[in-house]
C-alpha cells in the first residue's frame, strides 16, 4: 500500500527545496523526465528564493506543498485577488509527472480556494506555446480567455527566452 500523500502550507525553511522542484519541473535536463519541460522555450532559472520567500510570505498568498513520507513532490502557489484566485508556480517532481499527482494537486487547490477563501474564479496565466499544458488544463475545466500579456523580455529572474514570440494567456475556471 502507498503511503498517503499530504498536504502543509510552505514556510520560509522550504524556500530551497521549492526552488529545486520549480527548477526540476521546468528548466534544465532534469525538467525532460517529465512532460512539463520549457527548456525548448527558455534557459536560465523560473524562479530564485526571493521570489519563492516574497509568495510564501505575502498576505492573502499561500504555497501548497504535496509531500509523500515527508518527500517534497509538488507544490503551487494561490493568491487572492478579490473574487478570484490566481494559481501558479505549480511544479509536480519530474519522474511523478503523468500519473495523476498533479491532477490531485490542482483540486485540493481548488477546493482551498472555495471553501476557506469564497472565491468563484482560479486563474492563471500560461505561456501560449504551450499547447500540451493548455490542454492539461483544458481537460480539467479551464477556458482560454482569449487575454494576452507580454512575457517579460529581458528580465532573467523568468527565464532566458529561445525565441521572441512567447507571451501568456490568461486562463480561468468558474469554481
Amino acid at each position: 500500500m502507498a503511503p498517503e500523500l499530504t498536504f502543509r502550507t510552505a514556510e520560509q525553511t522550504d524556500v530551497p527545496a521549492l526552488v529545486a522542484l520549480v527548477e526540476s519541473a521546468y528548466r534544465g535536463d532534469a525538467s525532460r523526465d517529465g512532460w512539463t519541460t520549457e527548456a525548448d522555450l527558455l534557459d536560465g532559472q523560473r524562479t530564485d528564493a526571493a521570489g519563492v520567500a516574497e509568495v510564501i510570505g505575502k498576505p492573502d498568498s499561500v504555497v501548497l506543498v504535496a509531500e509523500q513520507d515527508g518527500e517534497l513532490l509538488a507544490c503551487c502557489h494561490l493568491e487572492r485577488r478579490g473574487d478570484s484566485a490566481y494559481f501558479g508556480m505549480f511544479s509536480v517532481r519530474p519522474v511523478r509527472q503523468g500519473g495523476g499527482l498533479g491532477r490531485v494537486v490542482l483540486e485540493r487547490a481548488e477546493r482551498l480556494a472555495r471553501e476557506e477563501w469564497g472565491v468563484a474564479e482560479l486563474e492563471m496565466t500560461v505561456i501560449e506555446q504551450r499547447a500540451d499544458l493548455i490542454a492539461w488544463y483544458e481537460r480539467r475545466g479551464f477556458s482560454r480567455t482569449g487575454e494576452f500579456s507580454p512575457f517579460p523580455y529581458g528580465d532573467e529572474r523568468f527565464g532566458i527566452p529561445l525565441r521572441a514570440d512567447l507571451r501568456f494567456e490568461r486562463l480561468a475556471k468558474a469554481l
